[in-house]
This record gives structure tokens, C-alpha cells and sequence, in this order.
């Protein structure tokens, strides 16, 4: 068993306004197995929670530590943190002209196993994986992302995450922009991935509806950079009833959406 450890999280970043504190003390256990859901408003933190442990440069950790199986997160370069066995599934997708989405799946398999796959049981891998997510065989020519809709770069996030095999994935509101049919499909594939590697999930989302299709062991509702409740599926129920009001009763809303990256930024 894995188990990823975030404790006491302070994070920063830097804005027009100077350095504005985003995290202000989040602590959670994640373990293999387990698949834990955060939800909350927008600005509260969710996003800069997933880049920090993918180790964005853009945020600062400024207090708290974050270890997989003991060892420091904090201290790992990105390609470490990957190789320890941590993924992250964006937002929004970058576009790589020039790399087909071949290329890169076999370069990031190597890199993270730190040996070459077989090539006849990887492609074979592959194209299994592609048919599971009714990917057409055609985007393994294409270059990563590039023209690619919002559904077919979220299946491709998958993708990589039944190939990479990690013990624990981070899935940046997965659900954004897909359709019902895209959201089962790729739902199917986080419970493909769960089943067959014992995966631990950390899933980010504004809306319970992907939760009808990705069961929550344990629901945290981050607001104002804190874990401001926690509970089971139940919570999750009540937030979709309820919303997030009752959090932010006298609260200003002045620490509008300084979180996510502008290049991940969702257009207008």
C-alpha cells in the first residue's frame, strides 16, 4: 500500500497584487485503493492544491509537507514525483506540436519505468486502452492534443493514466467540458485503472455528477484555501442540495479566483 501525505499545506502565489496566500493549511491521506473527492467553490484553492503536488513552478510552498510512502514530495523535481508513481490529469490539456501521441506515450513510459516497454506488448497495450475510451486508432498518429476537442484531450489524460500505471493519480476536474456519453466513458477508465493497479484517486471537482460514476470512499469541501468539512459520499449528496453558501456566510469575497495557472486558463 501507498500512501500520499499532505500535512499543514500553506502555498503561494505570485500575482499582480503581490504574494497572495492560496493554501492556508490543508492536510489530507490519501492511500492506494482509496478515492477520495474535493470539491468547493471556484478560488478556493483545489487547482493550486493539484499543481503544488505535481510540483508547478509557479507555486510556492511557504509551510507543511507532502510525502509519498515517507519520502519528501517537496524535494522531488516533476519527472521525480512522476517516477515515484504521482500523475496528474489537467484541467486543460496542453497542446505538443511535433510529438504524436505515440511518441510521447512510449517516451513517458520509459521515462517513468526507466526502461524501454516491449514494443509488441505495448502496442498491443495501447490499442486496447485507445478501444476502451473509443478513441479512434488514428489519434496515435496525431500530434498530442493538437486539434483535438475538449472530450478528446480529457480521454487522452486517461490514456496515459491506464498506460502509466501510477499509485496515485490527481484528476484536475476531469469532468469539465464533457459531455453525459464523454464522462461515462471516461469515468469507465479511472475504475479500469482503480481495478487493475489498486490506484489511489484524488478527484477535483465542482459537481457531484462524475461522482455518480466515480464512487468517493471520503469527500473534503475546501473553501478560502481549508479543509472546511469532511465526510463520506453522504456530504456530497448534501452539497448538491445545498451548495456551498453556508461556508462562505461572512466571508469576503475579495480572495476572488487567484488560483490555476492563466495558461490553463479556461477561455471566456
Amino acid at each position: 500500500m501507498s500512501v500520499l501525505e499532505i500535512r499543514d499545506l500553506h502555498v503561494t502565489v505570485e500575482t499582480d497584487a503581490g504574494t497572495t496566500p492560496i493554501l492556508n493549511g490543508v492536510s489530507l491521506v490519501i492511500r492506494t485503493g482509496e478515492t477520495h473527492a474535493i470539491m468547493g467553490p471556484n478560488g478556493s484553492g483545489k487547482s493550486t492544491l493539484a499543481y503544488t503536488i505535481a510540483g508547478h513552478p509557479k507555486y510556492t510552498v511557504t509551510g507543511g509537507t507532502i510525502t509519498l510512502d515517507g519520502e519528501d514530495v517537496l524535494a522531488m523535481t516533476v519527472d521525480e514525483r512522476a517516477r515515484a508513481g504521482l500523475f496528474l490529469a489537467m484541467q486543460y490539456p496542453v497542446e505538443i506540436p511535433g510529438v504524436t501521441v505515440t511518441n510521447f506515450l512510449r517516451t513517458a513510459k520509459t521515462a517513468v519505468d526507466g526502461e524501454a516497454p516491449a514494443i509488441r506488448s505495448w502496442s498491443k497495450d495501447v490499442k486496447q486502452a485507445m478501444k476502451n475510451l473509443r478513441m479512434d486508432p488514428k489519434f496515435a498518429q496525431r500530434n498530442v492534443n493538437e486539434g483535438f476537442s475538449g472530450g478528446e484531450k480529457k480521454r487522452h489524460e486517461i490514456l496515459q493514466l491506464e498506460l502509466l500505471q501510477p499509485k496515485i493519480a490527481v484528476l484536475d476536474e476531469t469532468d469539465s467540458g464533457l459531455d453525459v456519453d464523454a464522462l461515462k466513458i471516461v469515468s469507465e477508465g479511472v475504475n479500469r485503472a482503480k481495478e487493475a493497479t489498486d490506484l489511489g484517486v484524488l478527484l477535483i471537482t465542482h459537481y457531484t455528477r462524475i461522482l455518480r460514476y466515480i464512487k468517493p470512499d471520503f469527500v473534503h469541501v475546501l473553501v478560502k484555501g481549508r479543509v472546511a468539512e469532511e465526510g463520506g459520499p453522504e456530504l456530497a449528496d448534501r452539497l448538491e442540495e445545498e451548495g456551498y453558501d453556508r461556508y462562505l456566510e461572512g466571508e469576503s469575497e475579495s480572495a476572488a479566483d487567484a488560483e490555476g495557472d492563466p495558461a490553463f486558463a479556461e477561455p471566456a
